[in-house]
């Protein structure tokens, strides 16, 4: 058996490795390079230049500080927290699962509201026009709701072994102190 059997392969690389990549690097270019500018200007894909290095007014350079911040903590979180479920409870894959299942269920809810504000601050001739969005709109809008599909998909046991969800009170393996 794994030393983390509730979380094996695809979902293994994706959750442990690939989100908390994604997530940690969009806060350093938002803080270093390209930049506040560059961040602001990306989030609504358009054809005019980013204003220059400067000219951003100082409560929007906060803003995508503190946005930064966010996918700092939520790539964090994931690395970090995951790897201590596993480290900490490696022969206990029922705990391990529900305490992924109580972090995956905070991240798909954020997933849903992420993915709709996103859509919805969308001007309206490229809501519907996928083809006009920018890298970070497709990472904001795409890949979010492939990481909730994915989310989901774990949910329901897809490609998995399950120990916690989906399977009868009675055949959980839980320790009590």
């Amino acid at each position: 058996m794994s030393d983390f059997p509730a979380l094996t392969g695809f979902y293994n690389l994706l959750f442990l490795h690939l989100e908390p990549a994604s997530t940690i690097l969009p806060a350093f270019m938002a803080w270093v390079f390209p930049g506040a500018n560059w961040f602001h200007h990306q989030l609504i894909p358009s054809s005019t230049s980013p204003v220059p290095s400067g000219f951003l007014e100082g409560r929007s350079v906060m803003a995508i500080w503190q946005l930064g911040n966010c996918y700092l903590l939520l790539g964090l979180l994931s690395t970090l927290v995951f790897r201590a479920v596993r480290d900490a409870l490696p022969n206990n894959p029922a705990a391990q699962e529900q305490i992924l299942g109580a972090s995956f269920t905070a991240m798909a809810l954020a997933d849903a509201t992420h993915i709709v504000a996103s859509w919805i601050a969308l001007p309206s001739d490229i809501r519907l026009n996928p083809a006009g969005w920018n890298p970070m709109t497709h990472g904001n809008i795409t890949v979010v709701i492939f990481l909730l599909c994915s989310r989901l998909a774990w949910f329901k046991g897809i490609g998995r072994k399950t120990y916690y969800y989906g399977v009868q009170s009675s055949t959980k393996t839980r320790k009590t102190s």
